[in-house]
C-alpha cells in the first residue's frame, strides 16, 4: 500500500461501535468521503465472554468474525485508498484474526502487509493476580503497540483489548511523530477517540431528543479530523443521516466516565478542559 502523505488534519474515521454492529457500515465510510484511517471498536465487556465462550468450542477463533466479512468486500477497496485500518476485533486472539486476514488477502489476491497487537490477556496469571477462575481475563492496553505496528509498515492492525479511544491514539501519534510525553495532544486524541468509538453514537444515537436528530433511522458514523496540536473536529460524511452538534457531541463526550479525569493507560485527559464548539454543518 502506498503510504498516506502525513497532514494536518488526519482524517480518523469509525466503522463499528460494538460487535454486531451495521456491517456495511465499512464500505460506506471508505466511500462516502476521504479518509486517512479506518477504525473499528468491537469489544465491550460482554463481548469478551462471549469470545471466550468461542474459544472453549474452538482454540483458534476468539476474534470477531464479522470483521473478516467486512473486509471481504472492503479491503481491496480500503488499498486502493490508501486507508489504513485499525481495530480491536482480535479480541481473544489476536493472531489468529491477523492470520484469518492474511488469508483473505491472499485469497483475494490482495498484498497486504497486517500485523496485530498482544499482551492484554492475563488469563494465565489469574492465580498470581488474585483473580479466581474467570473465562478471560484481560489489562487494557494503550496506543503505543498499535504504533509500532504502523512503524513497522502495517497496513492492517488488529488488537486485543486496548482501550476504545487507542484505535484513534495510535495512528494520530503515528501520523504525527507524538513522543509517549506528549500528554495534552495524547489526551486530546483520546477525546476525539473516545467521541467517536462508539459509531453512531456520537452523530445522534446516544442522543435523548431524538427528535431533533434528522434520518435518525439509520445515522452516519463519525470521523475525528485531528490536528498536530491534538485539537480535533467531529463530523460525519455529506448526505448520512444524523446529526453532530456540540450536544451530541457532549452527549457521548459523558458517556462512561466517571468523573473529571478519564483515565487511560497512556495520558488521562481532564475533561472539564475541553471546549466545544459548532464549526460549520455537522461540524464540532
Amino acid at each position: 500500500m502506498t503510504p498516506v502523505p502525513d497532514r494536518d488534519p488526519v482524517r480518523i474515521a469509525n466503522c463499528s461501535g460494538f460487535y454486531g454492529d451495521r456491517l456495511s457500515a465499512m464500505h460506506e465510510m471508505l466511500t462516502g468521503g476521504d479518509v486517512d484511517y479506518l477504525t473499528g471498536d468491537y469489544l465491550a465487556e460482554l463481548t469478551m465472554l462471549i469470545l471466550g465462550r468461542d474459544r472453549m468450542k474452538d482454540p483458534d477463533r476468539g476474534y470477531a468474525k464479522t470483521f473478516l466479512r467486512q473486509l471481504e468486500q472492503c479491503l481491496g477497496l480500503a488499498v486502493d485508498r490508501g486507508v489504513r485500518i485499525v481495530a480491536n476485533a482480535g479480541g481473544l486472539n489476536p493472531a489468529g484474526l491477523a492470520a484469518a486476514v492474511r488469508a483473505l488477502a491472499e485469497r483475494l489476491q490482495i498484498t497486504v502487509a497486517v500485523a496485530h497487537v498482544e499482551g492484554d490477556d492475563l488469563l494465565r496469571r489469574a492465580d498470581e493476580l488474585g483473580l479466581g477462575r474467570p473465562l478471560t481475563a484481560n489489562a487494557y492496553l494503550g496506543a503505543w503497540g498499535i504504533v509500532d505496528c504502523l512503524n513497522r509498515g502495517a497496513d492492517v492492525v488488529v488488537t486485543g483489548r486496548v482501550t476504545d479511544a487507542a484505535v484513534v491514539v495510535g495512528p494520530a501519534a503515528w501520523a504525527f511523530g507524538w513522543g509517549r510525553e506528549d500528554f495534552d495532544k495524547l489526551a486530546g486524541a483520546v477525546v476525539a477517540g473516545h467521541v467517536i468509538e462508539c459509531g453512531g453514537q456520537a452523530t445522534g444515537g446516544n442522543f435523548s431528543f431524538y427528535g431533533e436528530v434528522p434520518g435518525i433511522e439509520r445515522v452516519g458514523f463519525p470521523l475525528a479530523e485531528l490536528r498536530e496540536d491534538g485539537s480535533s473536529v467531529i463530523t460525519k460524511h455529506r448526505g448520512t443521516g444524523g446529526l453532530v452538534s456540540v450536544d451530541t457531541v457532549k452527549a457521548q463526550l459523558l458517556y462512561e466516565v466517571g468523573g473529571r479525569q478519564y483515565a487511560n493507560p497512556d495520558v488521562t485527559p481532564l475533561l472539564d478542559s475541553i471546549t466545544l464548539r459548532p464549526d460549520g454543518d455537522d461540524r464540532v
